[in-house]
């Protein structure tokens, strides 16, 4: 198992100490797929959470398989976030990134078809 580095690109001040800060503070359902994520605990993939790529803070990033996973409250239901969204995730399909999204619910309810979700993506399921 190897470190997959990123290009080193430096991050504002401020997008780094959110980042910092949003790492203490994880919603339930972001702890709750930490729990899983952690450690390489999923088939020994390593994800990194609260992570700045391309200028935006990422719930979690597998920097092996170039996988993002976001976890996303009743919040990004409005149509504003939605374009937001959609918007953020076109720039990290166009640097190579395959990006994720779950609702709360999902991840807090069903944890484990939201890791075996990831497995399948990330073409670690086993048959």
């Amino acid at each position: 198992m190897s470190l997959v580095p990123l290009p080193h690109t430096p991050v504002p001040p401020k997008i780094r100490s959110n980042a910092r800060r949003m790492r203490q503070v994880m919603t339930d359902a972001e702890l709750r797929l930490w729990n899983e994520l952690c450690a390489h605990r999923l088939m020994d993939l390593g994800f990194r959470r609260q992570l700045s790529i391309a200028g935006y803070i990422i719930d979690f990033a597998c920097l092996s398989e170039k996988l993002i996973v976001e976890v996303d409250g009743s919040h990004h239901g409005n149509n504003r976030d939605q374009t937001y969204d959609q918007r953020r995730t076109r720039r990290l399909e166009a640097d190579g990134w395959t990006v994720l999204r779950f609702w709360n619910d999902d991840v807090l309810r069903d944890i484990d078809n939201v890791c075996m979700h990831l497995l399948t993506v990330a073409g670690k399921a086993r048959s």
